[in-house]
């Protein structure tokens, strides 16, 4: 029996990194995925990639921050499988990164739309579907704004990060009575094409020096994490295995945290 058999899975950002090796590690494991984003191109090439190999998928091109959109997507997972078991809140952007200052409120705004914004409008919209039996949420935080804050000019990224962890605890009591189940995951330096949206500027003005060589990660001599190892962490966090797991934050990351905290 697969982990997964017979579900519905919802997961955002699923056109590359973790939300991609997520689509293809759950559609393996039995579940049926709505593989959602902006980029079309991407997200149907994850779904020919699960549909090659004998998997069930769909694409959803959406906005998360976008109510009508996000809307809308919920509504397409609705008529095509009438049920949703688990969501994977994963989309996101690095954004800007530079002195507080210099940051933009446009730029600010951007950043908490995408991030926060998008998270809360995920779980919104899933949570009439998600009432039925019972389910999952699961979103990507980070160790930025939860153990890390030494990535200077991350500052409107990493309140994004440290709020969705306080929206899963909050989330996961007022969703108990209802038996779904909302968990967080914190990864730390993760092979993922995230950094393509990072826009880094005057960094220099406000670095602080640190005394442990830069990107260090102990668990793996520096190296950094496989998207598919946090997609393993979220599939158990999905399964029925974790049923008794909820509104917990849980760090991957190396041990990445402990030593720049």
């Amino acid at each position: 029996m697969k982990d997964l058999e017979g579900k519905v899975a919802l997961i955002t950002g699923a056109g590359s990194g973790i939300g991609k090796a997520t689509a293809l590690l759950f559609a393996r494991q039995g579940a049926q995925v709505a593989a959602l984003g902006r980029n079309a191109e991407e997200l149907q090439a994850t779904v020919n990639m699960i549909t090659r190999q004998g998997g069930k998928a769909i694409p959803v091109t959406a906005d998360i921050s976008v109510a009508s959109q996000m809307e809308a997507a919920i509504g397409e997972v609705n008529r095509q499988w009438g049920r949703l078991d688990i969501v994977f809140a994963n989309a996101g952007v690095n954004g800007v990164w530079a002195p507080i200052e210099d940051i933009s409120p446009e730029e600010w705004d951007n950043t908490i739309s995408i991030n926060l914004r998008g998270t809360f409008l995920t779980v919104k919209y899933a949570i009439p579907l998600l009432k039925k039996q019972g389910g999952s949420i699961i979103i990507t935080s980070s160790v930025n704004g939860t153990r890390i804050f030494s990535n200077t000019g991350a500052t409107a990224y990493s309140c994004t990060k440290a709020a969705q962890v306080a929206f899963t605890q909050m989330a996961a009591l007022e969703l108990a009575q209802h038996r779904i189940r909302v968990n967080v995951v914190c990864p730390g330096a993760i092979t993922t094409q995230i950094d393509e949206n990072t826009e880094k500027r005057n960094l220099e003005e406000i670095d602080v020096p640190v005394e442990f060589p830069e990107g260090k990660i102990p668990l793996t001599d520096g190296k950094p994490g496989k998207s598919e190892q946090v997609a393993d962490l979220v599939l158990f966090l999905a399964s029925d295995r974790a049923s008794h797991i909820t509104g917990t934050p849980i760090w991957i990351d190396g041990a990445e945290s402990l030593l720049m905290g």
